[in-house]
């Protein structure tokens, strides 16, 4: 199945980028990055990045809205534990006008159908502690970052330069 589509009483639609989008999608994660003063390539670099993945399937991109006003960005893998794959939520991102309209929980239930739709099973995703709305969006989606249940050890991700 596709990501849904928008109706009346719904978010705008989510649909999948092509590298034709990839200007518009190097502008969001530049202004993401930004926002969260992560370092980042400058918005020509990312576009030819972006072009480049998306045409090479290496990643799917999801937009939402007209502007568009936010992305979900996915890459696959394979993985010893299951037949499927395992897909990693990369990034994803509602441009701060706009938040808490349920586009960030329309783009993370169409990355969630997307991935099943590709072969996934299993889904893991990054965020920061202090990032509460995005905490409460996974969390009410189901996530966790316990071992084992609820009452097991916080999973920690790690991350390096190399």
């Amino acid at each position: 199945m596709s990501p849904r589509q928008a109706d009346s009483h719904d978010a705008p639609a989510v649909r999948r980028a092509t590298p034709g989008d990839a200007p518009q999608v190097a502008r969001l994660l530049y202004d993401f990055n930004t926002e969260f003063d992560e370092p980042t390539p400058d918005v020509e670099t990312l576009e030819g990045r972006y072009a480049d993945l998306i045409r090479n399937r290496e990643m799917i991109v999801l937009l939402i809205g007209d502007g568009p006003d936010g992305f979900a960005q996915l890459r696959f893998r394979p993985w010893v534990h299951t037949a499927g794959l395992a897909s990693y939520l990369e990034e994803l991102y509602v441009v701060p006008d706009l938040r808490g309209n349920g586009l960030g929980r329309a783009l993370l239930e169409a990355a969630m159908e997307t991935a099943r739709a590709e072969g996934a099973d299993y889904m893991d995703l990054g965020t920061s502690e202090t990032d509460e709305a995005a905490r409460h969006l996974y969390e009410s989606a189901g996530f966790t970052n316990r071992e084992g249940g609820p009452d097991g050890p916080v999973m920690l991700f790690y991350e390096r330069e190399l």
